[in-house]
């Protein structure tokens, strides 16, 4: 591999786990470029960040093209290392309720979808010829709500989480002969700012390690494969949740 730093784009960055992995990325050399529907904040402490920022919303699938054209603008020898999806949207009914079938309507599912699972494939598809010159990795962010009825999250978000496993394996299967592999991470009860009210006493009767992930656990299970030691791992699914899902 050459001196030149490798390069990450990850969407969702303006908090929790995409700020936890920006930090950790750049830790270990990689120049970042980030994605999400706010502008830059002078608070984000890496460096660069305002020159490898990009605002779009992904929910405006029209506005994809526009978004992979800035993106390859900013890639040195056209070469992208890592692409990680980390944007997701869950909304909540009135005070923080959880949206059932009966409740969420046709706005709902198209703008869930398309920001959680339709832009991820777009993106994805734009970008394969960056991510095959650099023998690239993908990292799908789902849920542990993909896989099994949560309290919390509603159910288009869970819908969208279980299809963006199900895309992961296509991206596996697809990119795999090129080069570029792609995996997935389904983190559980995760402290962040999005935390439903009523997580802490839940972790404490669901999840076996009796406590909320961090940021930076997730962040590191990211990194690791999007680099070598995990050379051989493709079309997975890692569950990061102390034990939740057993």
């Amino acid at each position: 591999m050459s001196d030149a730093p490798r390069t990450l784009l990850l969407t969702g960055a303006s908090r929790g786990i995409g700020h936890a992995t920006v930090k950790l990325f750049q830790e270990h050399g990689w120049r970042v470029l980030t994605v999400s529907r706010q502008a830059f904040s002078e608070a984000c402490p890496w460096a660069g960040g305002r020159m490898g920022h990009i605002q779009a919303d992904l929910a405006d699938l029209g506005a994809i093209p526009a978004l992979t054209a800035a993106v390859r603008e900013r890639l040195p020898g056209g070469k992208l290392h890592a692409l990680v999806n980390n944007a997701g949207i869950s909304p909540k009914g009135p005070g923080g309720r959880r949206l059932g079938v009966a409740e969420s309507d046709a706005d709902t599912w198209t703008r869930v979808l398309n920001v959680n699972l339709v832009s991820t494939a777009l993106l994805a598809r734009d970008l394969l010829p960056e991510l095959e010159a650099a023998k690239g990795a993908i990292v799908n962010v789902t849920s542990i709500a993909g896989s099994r009825v949560h309290p919390f999250a509603g159910v288009a978000y869970a819908a969208s989480k279980a299809g963006l496993a199900a895309l992961t394996r296509e991206f596996a299967h697809e990119f795999g002969p090129r080069g570029v592999r792609a995996n997935a991470i389904a983190p559980g009860e995760i402290r962040t700012a999005i935390l439903s009210p009523g997580t802490d006493a839940l972790v404490q009767d669901i999840v076996p390690l009796r406590r909320l992930g961090d940021p930076r656990e997730v962040a590191e299970t990211i990194h690791f494969l999007c680099t070598n030691p995990s050379s051989y791992i493709n079309g997975a699914e890692i569950h990061i949740n102390g034990g939740q899902h057993v």
